[in-house]
């Protein structure tokens, strides 16, 4: 028996896309030439080279196929999908950075007319997907939670930490959205919670939500617990994204975990948090 697929309404889910391309495109906008260079938090890459990632899977997308790479000796190449990535990377990241800013703007802006066109029928269907068959509106879920999660990686590079404001934006909503869905693998398998456990993540910060994981014959997100959580574990909601991308934590925004009920269950889960490719 084939398991559900995820139908999402494209009225959302398109504007909140959308509207990332447009946060990371006024970081880009005007960006001294040096700027480009700056570090981020993922091992080797430069603002330069979020941005050649973000637009490669954009050209993906549109049919382009990855062009050639050489990522022998890259240690932080360690699969099929990190080759491709960094295909992008090395193809597009040669370009100087406003011939790459250029082309950002031009393949988002024909990304957004081609997926305003697209009909429900389209949209609904279902396709191999980063996350296993899937319908196209949760991939492009998955894009905003790839979007938003570079948007930060850039934002930390260069210094300008997302305000309030800025995690308040639907797209910051549908990234934790993407992340929520994921936690039932992150809490039974990589946290290794036991049978019987109902874990309760409490997210404060402008990304509050609270996320229950109960773990019977397997472990699955619900809406709620049959009785109180065993685990509770306490942290700041940017900070638990970061933690989930196996990212650096925010500097602006507090670091703090706390726990209730069983703590070794807790530790061990935010031990193990990172899922990201």
């Amino acid at each position: 028996m084939s398991r559900p697929v995820t139908v999402l309404p494209k009225a959302e889910v398109v504007p909140a896309l959308f509207g990332v391309w447009a946060d990371i495109d006024r970081l880009l906008d005007g960006l001294p030439e040096v700027r480009w260079q700056a570090r981020v938090p993922l091992p080797a890459w430069r603002v330069r080279d979020v941005v050649a990632h973000v637009l490669g899977t954009e050209l993906l997308l549109q049919g382009e196929s990855a062009p050639p790479a050489e990522v022998s000796g890259l240690t932080h190449v360690r699969n099929p999908i990190g080759e491709m990535n960094e295909a992008w990377v090395q193809h597009l990241g040669a370009l100087t950075p406003d011939r790459l800013f250029a082309r950002f703007r031009e393949v988002t802006a024909k990304r957004r007319a081609e997926l305003t066109a697209m009909s429900t029928e389209e949209w609904n269907a279902v396709m191999a997907t980063p996350v296993g068959p899937e319908t196209y509106g949760r991939f492009m879920r998955v894009r905003i939670f790839d979007c938003w999660m570079h948007e930060q990686d850039i934002r930390a590079g260069l210094g300008r930490p997302s305000t309030d404001e800025d995690l308040s934006c639907p797209g910051a909503r549908m990234a934790l959205d993407e992340i929520a869905a994921g936690m039932a693998r992150v809490v039974g398998k990589q946290g290794k919670a036991p049978a019987g456990s109902r874990v309760l993540f409490s997210l404060t910060g402008p990304l509050s939500r609270e996320i229950r994981v109960a773990v019977d014959e397997r472990a699955a997100v619900v809406e709620e617990f049959d009785g109180d959580p065993t685990t509770v574990i306490r942290m700041d909601g940017l900070q638990f994204t970061r933690r989930c991308g196996g990212r650096s934590l925010a500097v602006t925004r507090p670091d703090e975990v706390e726990y209730d009920g069983d703590v070794e269950v807790g530790e061990l889960i935010v031990a193990n948090l990172a899922f990201v490719i």
